[in-house]
C-alpha cells in the first residue's frame, strides 16, 4: 500500500470560544505570506468557521466529521483536498475531546487527530492565567496516551512578558506563542454562530493583519518543524473516488446569496463527480431560475433576509412553477423554511414564502433543535427508495407550526443524544425538504438518487415516481 507525507496540525483548544478560529485564520495567512500552499479542514458540522479558512488560505476548507462521514470518509477526504498542498491545518471542534458523547472520543477532534496522526497545538484562553497554564496543558497532554499534544497556544494575554510567564508556567507542555487582546479584530457573531466571513464585513485586511501578529508572536519555524514530523499515511483511498463524469448529465441549479451558503465542499464535489454541473442563482437578486433540471436549497439564514425573499415574487413563483411541472427540489434548513408559506421572524411578522411545504415557518429566541442525527427513509422519494440512511445534524432557531396534515413525511430521524425519533422529511411532489442537514459522505448513494432523478427530469420534464 503506498503512503504520502503532508506536514499537518491540529488547532485544538479547551472549549468553544477561546479563539480557535481566529488562530485558524492568522496562522493560514502567516503561512501563506510565507509562500506555502496550505490545505484547510474544520472538524465537525460547521458551515462558517471554513469560510474563514477559505478567505484567508485562498482555498476551500473542507469539513472533517467522524460520527457524520466515518474513518475512511475522514481519510479520503483529507488526501484528496491535500494533493499539491505544502502543509494541512485543521481546526478542531468544541474542545478537544467534546464530540457526540460524553463517554467516548467519538466525532471529536481528538478522533480525526488519531485516525490522520497529526500532532496537536491546543488554543487556550489564557486571560487572567499564568501557572494555571501549566495544569491545563498537562491535563490534555495525558488524558488520552496515544494523542500527541505537541504544544500550546495562548490567547487573549496582556503583553510578551505576559507571554514570558505562561512559558515558563507550563514547564511540560511547550507554548509556541500568544496572541493579544485585539477587539477591533474580533470577528462578528450572531445566533448561529461567526457570520460567513463573505457576509460579515470582515475586510481581507483584518486577516492580514492577524497573520503578521502570529508571525511576530508565535514561533512559526518550530510550528512547522512540528507539522513537519507527522509520520507518512497510509494512502487507502479508493482510486476511481474523486474521479469526474467527463460529461454533465443534469445540470442542478445552486442557491447561493446572504440567505443561503451552507452547504458541505463534500457534497458539493459528489454531484460533480457523478456529471452534475452545478448552477448558482440568487433566490433574494435573481427573477429567473437558470436553466437546469433540479435545485439544492441549502441552509443559510432566510430569517434575516425575509423581507428581500419575500418581495421577490417573481422568483418565488418561478420556484413553485418548477416544483409543479415534475422537478426535482432538494431543500436543507434554511431551503426548507423558503420552501414554507411564510417565515414568521421575531417582531411577529409574516413574510409568504413559495409554498410549496403548507406550513409555516415561526423563529423563536432559543434553540429548538441542536445534534446528530441519523435519518432512515421511510418512502421513495428523489433521493432513493425507501430504506436510505444517512446522518446529519440539526441547528435551528425555527419550528414549522400549522402544518398540513396531509403532507408527505419520508424521514424517519433518530437524535443521536436521545435516541427520540420522529417522522419528518416533507415531500410534496418532486420535492423533499427538511431541518437535517445532511452529509453525503456517510452514504453516497444519496448524491446518486438525486442526480439520478435530476438527469431523468431533465430527460421527460418530470422526476421519476
Amino acid at each position: 500500500m503506498s503512503t504520502w507525507n503532508i506536514p499537518r496540525l491540529v488547532i485544538a483548544g479547551t472549549s468553544s470560544g477561546v479563539g480557535k478560529t481566529t488562530v485558524m485564520a492568522g496562522l493560514c495567512r502567516a503561512l501563506k505570506d510565507r509562500g506555502l500552499r496550505i490545505a484547510v479542514f474544520k472538524v465537525g458540522p460547521d458551515y462558517l468557521d471554513p469560510t474563514y479558512h477559505a478567505m484567508a488560505a485562498g482555498t476551500a476548507s473542507h469539513t472533517l466529521d467522524g460520527w457524520m462521514m466515518g474513518r475512511q470518509a475522514v481519510l479520503n477526504t483529507f488526501h484528496r483536498a491535500t494533493r499539491n498542498s505544502d502543509i494541512a491545518l485543521i481546526e478542531g471542534v468544541m474542545g478537544l475531546f467534546d464530540g457526540a458523547s460524553p463517554v467516548s472520543e467519538e466525532g471529536s477532534t481528538a478522533e480525526v487527530a488519531k485516525w490522520l496522526q497529526t500532532p496537536v497545538l491546543a488554543v487556550i484562553d489564557c486571560s487572567g492565567m499564568a501557572r494555571t497554564v501549566g495544569a491545563i496543558a498537562h491535563g490534555l497532554a495525558t488524558f488520552d496516551p496515544d494523542l500527541r499534544l505537541a504544544g500550546v497556544l495562548c490567547n487573549r494575554i496582556g503583553s510578551k512578558g505576559h507571554l514570558d510567564i505562561l512559558r515558563r508556567g507550563s514547564s511540560n507542555v511547550p507554548v509556541f506563542g500568544g496572541l493579544p487582546v485585539a477587539a477591533t479584530l474580533g470577528f462578528p457573531e450572531r445566533h448561529l454562530g461567526l457570520h460567513a466571513a463573505s457576509h460579515s464585513g470582515v475586510k481581507d485586511d483584518v486577516l492580514t493583519e492577524w497573520g503578521k501578529r502570529v508571525a511576530e508572536w508565535f514561533d512559526l519555524d518550530r510550528i512547522i518543524e512540528v507539522a513537519s514530523a507527522a509520520p507518512a499515511l497510509e494512502n487507502t483511498e479508493d482510486a476511481n473516488l474523486g474521479q469526474q463524469q467527463s460529461e454533465a448529465v443534469c445540470r442542478i441549479g445552486i442557491a447561493r446569496d446572504a440567505a443561503f451558503h451552507f452547504y458541505y465542499e463534500d457534497n458539493l464535489r459528489q454531484l460533480q463527480n457523478l456529471g452534475a454541473h452545478l448552477v448558482p442563482f440568487s433566490p433574494i437578486a435573481d427573477v429567473d431560475l437558470p436553466d437546469v433540471d433540479g435545485l439544492y436549497l441549502g441552509g443559510g439564514y432566510p430569517e434575516l433576509h425575509a423581507d428581500s425573499l419575500s418581495a421577490n415574487q417573481a422568483m418565488r413563483e418561478r420556484v413553485r412553477a418548477f416544483a409543479n411541472a415534475g422537478r426535482p427540489i432538494y431543500a436543507e434548513c434554511g431551503g426548507l423554511m423558503y420552501l414554507t408559506s411564510a417565515i414568521r421572524t421575531l417582531d411577529g411578522t409574516s413574510h409568504p414564502m413559495v409554498g410549496l411545504i403548507p406550513g409555516e415557518a415561526v423563529m423563536k429566541d432559543r434553540l429548538q433543535a441542536l445534534g446528530y442525527v441519523e435519518v432512515e427513509t421511510t418512502g421513495p422519494s428523489i433521493l432513493g427508495a425507501a430504506g436510505l440512511r444517512f446522518r446529519g445534524h440539526q441547528f435551528r432557531y425555527s419550528e414549522l407550526q400549522d402544518l398540513a396534515p396531509e403532507i408527505d413525511r419520508v424521514y424517519r430521524i433518530q437524535r443521536r443524544r436521545t435516541g427520540d425519533a420522529l417522522p419528518e422529511g416533507y415531500r410534496n411532489q418532486c420535492v423533499v425538504a427538511s431541518y437535517v442537514h445532511a452529509h453525503w459522505a456517510s452514504n453516497p448513494m444519496v448524491a446518486k438518487g438525486f442526480v439520478r432523478s435530476c438527469a431523468a427530469a431533465g430527460r421527460s420534464s418530470s422526476c421519476p415516481p
